[in-house]
Order: C-alpha cells, then structure tokens, then sequence
C-alpha cells in the first residue's frame, strides 16, 4: 500500500510517500480501506518531531480516517466487510489502509458519505468532547470558543448551535462572517476585538459556562475573566504558547475547572466510549443536515506537502481534506 513515511522530522520534504506492507488486523481488529482523511494540526506538530505518534512499524501521519472494512479479526461480531466507516486513529490514516479497534468505528451517513467523511471524527469528536462530555454545555447555556474558523472551531460552533447554546468566538477579521453563519450568536476579530467584554455584554456579566480553547498562552488569565462562576475551561491545544502567568485566585473566586485534554494518548477504553457516545448523540446530526464538515481545500495523498503548506499559513477556514483512494477503486472481498 501507499503511504506518507517520516523516517526523519523537519519541514514538508520530509513527508515521503511509500510503499510498504498492509497492517494485518487483530483478533479485535478491522482492516480499512482509507478514501479519505484530512490534515490536522497535531500532524504538522508530529511533522517536526513535537508530538510523537504511537508505535507502529512505520510511521505515518493521520488522525481521522473514512473508508471501507476490507477485512476483519477473528473476535470480530460489531463490523462486516464492505461497511462504510469512519473514525479516529492514533496515527496511520494517511495511507491506503489502516487498522483500528472495531468499537472505534463510526458508520458513515449515507448523505455524509466517504469522500467528505474522512473531515468529520477528529474535529467534531474533539469539540463534542470538549464541549458537552467534558464542559457540560446544554440547552440554553452559553460557550466561548476560540478560533472559530478552525477545523475544531468550525464544528464546536455547529454543535454549539445543534444544542441551542449560545456562542461567542474569535477569529481573524476576514472569517468573522463564516464563524457567523455556522452559528456564532458574536464573533470577535480577534487581533482588534476584547472577547471578555463580548462575553460579559452576552450574558449581562454572568460569564460562559464553557470556554473551548485551542489558543492558549496569554488567552487563558482572559479566559477566566470571561467564565462564569462554576465555568470549566477546556484547553484542547496551544497553537499560541503553552506557556503564561495566570492570576489564580480569579480561577479560585470563581470556582472555575481548569482542563487539558487531547484524543490521542487516552487510553482505548476511553477513546472507544466517546467514538461510541459521538455515533449515537452526535452522528443523527449528520443525517438531518444540522451538521456537516466545513472543507476548505482538497488534496491528494501525494499532494500532502502542499496540504502542510497551506494549513501552516493559517488561511483555511474549516478543514483540509485528503483523498486517498477513489471509493470506485476498491474493490469488494
């Protein structure tokens, strides 16, 4: 199978694309056929020797997948060959096939299908994750989110309204519009704006009850600022410094939860209730059309430099998607 290789860190010529051998499934394992998955920006992290992959014979890149099951282990009940699926990985979806855990994968919406499919688990796992499972966000509450126009944003903000929660976000001028119309209630130009003050005219002062941030650094002392007493803040990355003074007693006076989170080092266990979670409390979104993947550009597999290139620059608005396999290659069992 073909496949993008590190065999060393560094910039975008590092990302080689390979022939190799297929993974073999395990017991409880399910062989995928890869048509689509997307760039994110844990891989250009991992690019660069800043956020290690798990082990695997090689490795290679991807967080989020959409394909057939091509094969299945021998324990295998929940799965059948030529199910279209969906899902998260600790690494390997930027290949022709990957293996994942069966209870790790999603069935796709038939309207949703596996060419934009491989845009959705990450992101949208991420933010529902943060959001809802971790924030507590529900009907009638009210969220911050940063960096509205990002992949993760692009989705918190559409759960945010699938919810009926109301939303403050930030971004860059020039995507303010877009932040808007996928369900922002305000969206605060972030280099000009004071999203605390957006917040606080919002609620009448009360604060958010979840602030979903993938900024970081200075944000998280302002952050407090805008949380209502009781508030949890989930910091979900750090794209702007994972380092910052804080005025803790503010967090204290407030009661507020502080929280870090990522997907990728939890354990299976963990991985496999919010994948299962997500198809059952999340996916039926998918089917009504209240939610669905914001793609800004595609790319071929081996055209994925390009694709780092341009998620490095920060124009995107929503995801960078990947074609993998043409879904009229893959041939049935």
């Amino acid at each position: 199978m073909r496949a993008v290789v590190l065999d060393e860190y560094g910039g975008v010529e590092v990302l080689r694309l390979k022939d190799v051998p297929s993974p073999e499934p395990g017991p409880e394992e399910v062989l995928v056929d890869v048509v689509s998955t997307a760039v994110n920006r844990a891989d250009l992290l991992q690019r660069m020797g800043l956020y290690p992959g798990p082990p695997m014979p090689y490795e290679i890149p991807g967080l989020e997948f959409a394909g057939v099951v091509a094969a299945v282990g021998e324990r295998v009940s929940s799965v059948t060959v030529g199910q279209p699926v969906m899902g998260i990985v600790g690494g390997g979806s930027y290949a022709e096939q990957l293996v994942t855990h069966e209870r790790m994968v999603i069935d796709v919406p038939e309207h949703l299908g596996l060419v934009d499919g491989g845009t959705v688990p990450e992101v949208f796992i991420t933010a529902f994750d943060a959001l809802v499972a971790q924030g507590g966000l529900t009907t009638g509450r009210t969220a911050l989110v940063h960096a509205g126009a990002s992949g993760v944003g692009t989705a918190a903000l559409q759960i945010c309204r699938a919810l009926g929660a109301e939303v403050v976000t930030t971004a860059s001028a020039g995507k303010l519009d877009a932040c808007r119309s996928l369900g922002a209630t305000v969206a605060v130009d972030r280099a000009e704006g004071d999203f605390v003050a957006a917040v606080r005219e919002l609620t009448d002062g009360r604060g958010v009850d979840v602030v979903l941030d993938v900024v970081g650094g200075d944000y998280l002392d302002r952050n407090i600022d805008a949380l209502a007493t009781g508030g949890t803040i989930v910091q979900v990355g750090v794209m702007g410094g994972g380092r910052t003074e804080v005025n803790l007693g503010k967090l204290l006076m407030k009661r507020g939860v502080l929280r870090g989170t990522t997907l990728r080092s939890r354990p299976i266990e963990q991985k496999i209730e919010i994948s299962r979670r997500f198809a059952t409390e999340v996916v039926p979104h998918f089917r009504t059309g209240a939610l669905r993947p914001v793609i800004d550009r595609r790319y071929r597999l081996d055209e994925i430099a390009d694709a780092h290139t341009y998620m490095a620059s920060n124009a995107n608005v929503g995801k960078i998607a990947i074609d993998v396999i043409d879904p009229a290659d893959i041939r049935p069992a």
